[in-house]
């Protein structure tokens, strides 16, 4: 749990770990990022960078979660009537 949360920065939250998003972090780190791409010589970038503007919203597995749960009532018509 510790490496999830403190150590790996996950992509849907802009390359920040959970913990730094918890501390208010976020947006120090990223406006770092932008200014170190700013910074750097930019015919490097055959196009735009990365978008490093905070995440407003997360949302855990949600798209799977619906997806999944369709896939449920296709397969299952008694589910169908329960919805």
């Amino acid at each position: 749990m510790h490496w999830y949360n403190q150590d790996r920065r996950h992509s849907a939250i802009r390359f920040v770990t959970p913990q730094e998003r918890r501390e208010g972090l976020e947006g120090c780190l990223l406006q770092r990022r932008v200014d170190v791409f700013m910074a750097a010589n930019q015919q490097r970038w055959s196009g735009p960078t990365k978008n490093w503007q905070p995440v407003r919203v997360v949302h855990l597995n949600s798209d799977q979660s619906s997806a999944k749960k369709i896939r449920q009532k296709e397969m299952r018509p008694e589910l169908k009537q329960a919805a």
